[in-house]
């Protein structure tokens, strides 16, 4: 279970204390989002949670802060945007996130085939970088993202962006056996997830689950929610 939260949100020692309770309810991953002002790949919910951590304050720097509280209890991979990791250089941004004790990042609008130089700079400091591939991603696009792929794959159950959804898509156990045939590495599926029932489902057919809006709204509400949805 790789539970989402925003870095920054509410606050910056919320988050902390969000992840430490998403820890202690049994999370086995982290996800820790970087707030960015255009998050292309996020619904309504994450993107209001990156404008309220940016008007708190939030920084990238502050934010690896937060990554190195939590890091040395479970793995922790940063969600952030391509501007951001690109804007000193993504070998600056890499040393960084390793220093924070980052075990990868997802960079979801940085394009497979531009991702050279950043997943170089990944690999120099011992960092994953973790791909998305889509329903609409063909075998032999999946093959090309497999054959270099760190950490894991991230399996988007739709096409759009973030948020949750009444149910899972039909379609979503064929993404995952492609994805499956294109590497040896475990395959987590986001995008949708919200309810134990899905998560369940969703474990059933994948190695990891991803559960990020559910969380990011219970975060609003404070720790012990974000403990209690993890434990449900």
């Amino acid at each position: 279970l790789m539970p989402y939260l925003m870095g920054g949100f509410p606050s910056l020692e919320a988050s902390a204390a969000a992840g430490q309770a998403a820890i202690r309810a049994g999370a086995d991953l982290l996800e820790l989002g970087v707030p960015f002002s255009d998050p292309l790949a996020d619904g309504p919910v994450i993107h209001a949670a990156a404008t309220d951590a940016l008007a708190a304050g939030a920084t990238p720097h502050a934010v690896l802060e937060v990554c190195e509280q939590l890091a040395g209890q479970v793995p922790v991979v940063l969600m952030v945007y391509a501007n951001i990791v690109l804007a000193g250089g993504a070998e600056a941004f890499a040393l960084r996130a390793a220093a924070a004790g980052a075990a990868g990042l997802i960079v979801p609008d940085m394009p497979h085939d531009e991702a050279g130089e950043l997943r170089a700079a990944c690999e120099a400091e011992g960092l994953a970088l973790v791909p998305l591939v889509a329903p609409a991603t063909t075998a032999e696009r999946m093959k090309e993202i497999g054959a270099v792929a760190g950490g894991f794959v991230y399996a988007v159950s739709v096409a759009g962006t973030t948020g949750e959804r009444d149910r899972l898509p039909p379609g979503l156990e064929d993404t995952v056996g492609r994805a499956r045939r294109a590497t040896d590495l475990p395959v987590a599926v986001g995008f949708g997830i919200s309810t134990a029932e899905q998560v369940r489902s969703v474990a059933a057919i994948a190695d990891g689950v991803i559960v990020g809006t559910r969380l990011v709204r219970a975060a609003a509400e404070g720790p012990d929610e974000v403990g209690r949805t993890v434990e449900e």
